[in-house]
């Protein structure tokens, strides 16, 4: 009876160190929850007080996360979770509290913080953590995270007040592109009042009518004709005016609307592109964007199918480009559907390339017709020697994998000389032409459109393409 009682006792207690233990901490990744970080905020907080320093409060919101939910299911998201706090404990000192508040987003609370610089620091080597492949049950997914970071006592001076401006900052890290981090400041609350104003009012944009497409060219530096236009969303706001993508684009894709508004587009694009070939002029590829979202939460195989027969389109003029860092999440999966995309006759291209970290083996693998070349490498291919190695050796690696390349973002003559020189098949930018309305791509595609055309005699740099 004594022994027993003995066990009996022992695992009631193991059982309360249990029940204490899940109630401060999270029961997936280990890591503190919200109430254990409040507390050693409040700690640290008042440690400031009497030994002057700061606090820094980081909060991080891992990119794409739930396209990776819903494409491979919770136990790649969880093995994802779980692969993201032994990263941040790899990082931190003792001293720093990681804590993870729910779904996808942890926080860090840094003590001993001097100056801003030394929080910037810490995003900086959380980053970087984040960079190597992660391998979860078999899929190599890559870790994005977007980071606000907020500063006690500046921000504010309760726990509440610091995670509200570091949520503030974090939104506004992800409107700059998402895997950056932003500083809090009080000219970021007021931009994220505008922020929430645009989000509530771009609920039902697409069913007004306030969204339009205008494209922009490509030209070849070898015949020195458009071969293609890019189509670029924008946002006709009913009072405001045109709406930059930057600004509306990360807020479609928080609400998960942009499934929706991508079937737009593309339906939208043929039917341009099949309109303007009706009327007899140059027939050209029109090249749409794809998100993440697209790729993985709808049928983007039959959406593709879906607006070329609605528009009757042939599908070689319709050409889909992928982000580079989309292509490396589960290259498996992404193969599949490229495959049956290239099925159906379209052209598929990678965009930005050279930003995403790409692996070689995956680049011969995808039966990618082009790449494109990103334009922070463009924009300083003539006065940094590293960069234009860097796209000398692109170029040559396209041109041994059989595929054309697309310079992205030239404008300046000498950027548009070094990329002739470089042998670089097509180039777009605002030296040649911004994106334009469709009527005015009709005036560009007639049969013997060419830069240095009447309606582009004004500019020298069109006639330098054909030089």
């Amino acid at each position: 009876m004594a022994q027993c009682s003995f066990r009996d006792i022992r695992a009631r207690k193991e059982a309360e160190a249990r029940v204490r233990y899940l109630a401060l901490h999270d029961s997936l990744t280990g890591l503190p929850n919200r109430t254990l970080l409040m507390d050693r905020l409040l700690q640290s907080m008042a440690h400031v007080r009497r030994h002057q320093g700061q606090v820094a409060l980081l909060l991080l919101d891992l990119d794409h996360f739930k396209h990776i939910n819903d494409s491979l299911g919770h136990l790649v998201g969880d093995g994802l979770l779980e692969e993201v706090a032994k990263r941040l404990r790899s990082v931190l000192r003792e001293s720093d509290t990681p804590a993870r508040l729910g779904g996808d987003e942890f926080v860090i609370a840094a003590s001993g913080i001097s100056c801003a610089g030394d929080a910037e620091g810490l995003a900086e080597r959380v980053l970087d953590c984040f960079r190597p492949v992660a391998h979860v049950l078999g899929h190599n997914l890559r870790i994005n995270a977007s980071i606000g970071i907020s500063l006690y006592p500046g921000d504010g001076d309760t726990p509440v007040a610091l995670l509200q401006a570091a949520d503030t900052a974090m939104y506004q890290a992800k409107k700059k592109g998402r895997g950056q981090y932003r500083l809090f400041s009080h000219d970021l609350s007021m931009a994220a009042d505008r922020w929430h104003t645009l989000s509530n009012d771009l609920h039902g944009a697409c069913e007004r009518g306030e969204f339009v497409l205008h494209y922009q060219p490509q030209f070849s530096l070898d015949k020195s004709t458009i071969t293609g236009l890019e189509a670029l969303l924008r946002w006709q706001h009913p009072t405001e005016g045109m709406i930059e993508p930057g600004l509306f684009i990360p807020l479609l894709e928080e609400h998960g609307q942009m499934v929706e508004v991508g079937r737009w587009v593309l339906r939208t694009a043929c039917l341009q592109n099949a309109a303007w070939q009706a009327q007899g002029l140059r027939k050209v590829r029109v090249a749409v964007n794809l998100s993440a979202q697209q790729f993985y939460r709808c049928d983007i195989v039959d959406a593709v199918r879906d607006a070329l027969n609605h528009s009757g389109l042939s599908p070689q003029w319709l050409e889909l480009e992928l982000t580079e860092s989309l292509t490396l999440e589960d290259t498996d999966a992404v193969l599949k559907t490229m495959t049956d995309l290239k099925a159906i006759g379209v052209q598929l291209s990678l965009d930005d390339f050279g930003t995403g970290w790409s692996s070689l083996s995956y680049l011969k693998r995808f039966p990618l017709d082009r790449i494109k070349i990103d334009r922070s490498f463009v924009r300083d291919i003539v006065n940094d020697t590293s960069t234009a190695a860097i796209v000398h050796s692109i170029l040559n690696l396209a041109r041994q994998l059989g595929l054309d390349c697309v310079a992205e973002g030239v404008e300046t003559v000498d950027q548009l000389d070094y990329l002739r020189h470089e042998q670089c098949a097509e180039i777009q930018g605002f030296l040649l032409s911004k994106a334009i309305h469709p009527e005015g791509v009709g005036q560009l595609l007639t049969s013997n459109a060419q830069p240095g055309h009447a309606s582009f005699e004004a500019s020298p740099a069109q006639q330098r393409l054909r030089a």
